[in-house]
């Protein structure tokens, strides 16, 4: 079932062209929340049964192109992504991407941003094992996932004024996210990987966005009018996404109808 959104959708059109094997369709997937449902430990966080299976089979076709565009480091993203090939991946939410044929590259990033982050780092351990945290190039991410509210609380009462100091003075860029909150180097976002990947697509092409969230907002700006941005999470929020899909069956639904 699609929730449609943007009420200038045919949703009739949109069923042809997933059912089309023969038109050229790019397909531009996040991963947590989106392929795979959230878990405490990153690195336990697999796909929900049968979406490796959907989209092997989705890539089987020469016609289709799949990206996966995540906030993760694309080190961690290819130990959890098991397919028989492998896709395009961009990670930390674009400044890395890697191709399909393996071929690594790497955003410029901002100097005095890095330094910024290198202060962080530094800040954070002090904390010991009280801050969960994880660094990927050009982003430093604070999980609390899987804490009590209380202990949400305490932990960005106690951070947050040193991360927003941090955030001014290197010029980083901080986001919150489902679980946690990022320091980031700015100006790179999931907006701007979109934005290259319709470069180099067919303008023919039928391309789809799923993503889950605030981070995908800038993925499904870019996509707006061009594409169709796909919120895919099991509670509504206020997004620019055109449909609403509850994961796992209806997200499974829509990639067997890709198909």
């Amino acid at each position: 079932m699609m929730r449609i959104l943007n009420n200038s959708l045919n949703l009739r059109d949109i069923k042809l062209k997933l059912n089309n094997n023969k038109l050229k369709k790019n397909l531009f997937l996040d991963y947590d929340g989106t392929l795979a449902p959230f878990h405490v430990i990153p690195l336990k966080a697999k796909p929900y049964p049968g979406v490796t299976e959907a989209i092997d089979k989705i890539m089987a076709n020469p016609n289709n192109r799949v990206v996966i565009i995540s906030g993760r480091w694309t080190a961690d993203l290819k130990r959890l992504l098991k397919f028989d090939k492998q896709p395009e991946i961009w990670g930390t939410h674009g400044i890395e991407r890697i191709t399909t044929d393996g071929n690594y590259f790497v955003s410029k990033m901002d100097e005095r941003a890095l330094r910024g982050l290198a202060d962080v780092d530094h800040w954070l351990s002090s904390f010991g094992n009280d801050i969960r945290f994880e660094q990927k190039p050009g982003s430093l991410a604070i999980h609390w996932r899987g804490e009590k509210a209380k202990k949400i609380k305490q932990i960005k009462k106690r951070i947050e004024p040193k991360l927003h100091y941090f955030s001014q003075r290197s010029g980083l860029s901080l986001n919150e996210f489902d679980g946690g909150i990022e320091l980031r180097v700015p100006g790179i976002n999931k907006g701007d990987a979109v934005e290259t990947l319709f470069t180099e697509t067919d303008k023919n092409a039928f391309v789809a966005y799923l993503g889950d969230d605030y981070t995908d907002e800038n993925a499904f700006e870019v996509i707006k009018g061009k594409g169709l941005g796909i919120l895919v999470r099991k509670e509504f929020r206020k997004t620019q996404a055109d449909i609403w899909l509850i994961p796992p069956d209806e997200l499974l639904e829509f990639l067997h109808e890709w198909t």
